[in-house]
């Protein structure tokens, strides 16, 4: 068994089961992986994947046991990369991070901009996606960590640390009927078109819930993952725009007037979410340190040895977060 054939079952499987599309990835030929997962398969006496012909059709039960076993040493492997980096040199290596066009967009510019300045040997790759794909990436080792308020609950595998709360505000022209309401309430904003995130992007959920515990019905006409395409809608005047406060620039968006709506909604939390076993570079806390200073090295580690969602929450119990 090589550690060559390993990669090559976790990388085919993560191609959709696209020999020709492996072999681009990893810059070998077709005939050279499908003959060293052949030998594999030989040496272990099962099949990985299924065929019809010369074709993958889909993972085998044992397939499914054995790739999943494969990642974890990879990972390993690439834990023990990165361990000897940082002893031969600390300032050098890359940093892979996914998350959502909100944080991206909003939350990690100037974050992103002192990084580079401090650490310019470093390269940073960002992955854009809906939650679920970034805590999957986050998950597989397709990056290092991911940053988003929903989605990243549901591997199991990821440590998820809070980093901040933020709230939600309501946008309308200036010429809009509640432009100049001093107090707005639940049942107005339910009896207006409403413009605001697609379900399970930037706290989509906490706005959801709202409505529900009042018996009312939101009338959603359209939904986007970035909130600059709601406000171009809402200047169209096509509704009301329910955005993150973090996405309102006062001078940008002087056209349009913001009217607060943390009184009518729970605030939501921002998560970083790694996975377990993840090696921390000093660089890659220091990131994390600087998005959200109260995850110190210290706090990271303990966080990372925490076994189980139970124990990590009474890690952050009583924690002020800061306020975006």
């Amino acid at each position: 068994m090589k550690l060559q054939q390993l990669r090559y079952i976790w990388e085919v499987a993560h191609h959709d089961l696209n020999v020709s599309a492996t072999a681009q990835s990893l810059y070998t030929s077709q005939p050279g992986i499908s003959k060293q997962i052949r030998l594999l398969e030989d040496e272990l006496g099962v099949e990985v994947f299924a065929r019809s012909g010369k074709h993958l059709t889909r993972v085998t039960p044992a397939g499914e046991r054995i790739i999943q076993t494969a990642g974890e040493i990879l990972r390993k492997c690439e834990s023990i990369k990165q361990i000897a980096q940082e002893f031969s040199n600390e300032r050098k290596g890359t940093l892979s991070i996914a998350t959502t066009h909100t944080q991206a967009r909003y939350a990690l510019p100037d974050v992103i901009s002192e990084f580079i300045k401090q650490y310019p040997d470093v390269a940073l790759h960002m992955h854009q996606g809906s939650p679920t794909q970034i805590a999957e990436m986050a998950a597989d080792g397709t990056v290092d960590f991911a940053i988003a308020t929903e989605g990243l609950e549901r591997f199991n595998d990821l440590v998820m640390m809070p980093c901040y709360r933020w709230n939600r505000c309501v946008i309308v022209p200036q010429n809009h009927p509640l432009a100049k309401v001093e107090n707005l309430t639940l049942e107005q904003l339910a009896e207006q078109p409403l413009v605001t995130y697609v379900f399970g992007f930037t706290g989509r959920s906490k706005l959801d819930e709202a409505f529900a515990r009042q018996g009312l019905e939101p009338n959603v006409v359209l939904t986007a993952a970035d909130a600059d395409v709601i406000k171009t809608y809402v200047r169209l005047g096509l509704g009301v725009g329910i955005v993150a406060d973090m996405a309102v620039d006062h001078k940008a968006d002087a056209d349009l007037v913001c009217l607060d709506a943390s009184h009518l909604f729970e605030a939501s939390v921002t998560k970083i979410g790694l996975r377990r076993g993840t090696f921390l570079r000093g660089f890659m806390c220091d990131f994390i340190g600087r998005f959200a200073p109260h995850l110190t090295r210290d706090v990271l580690t303990e966080a990372m040895q925490t076994p189980t969602r139970q124990e990590l929450e009474t890690l952050f119990h009583g924690v002020t977060l800061p306020t975006y």
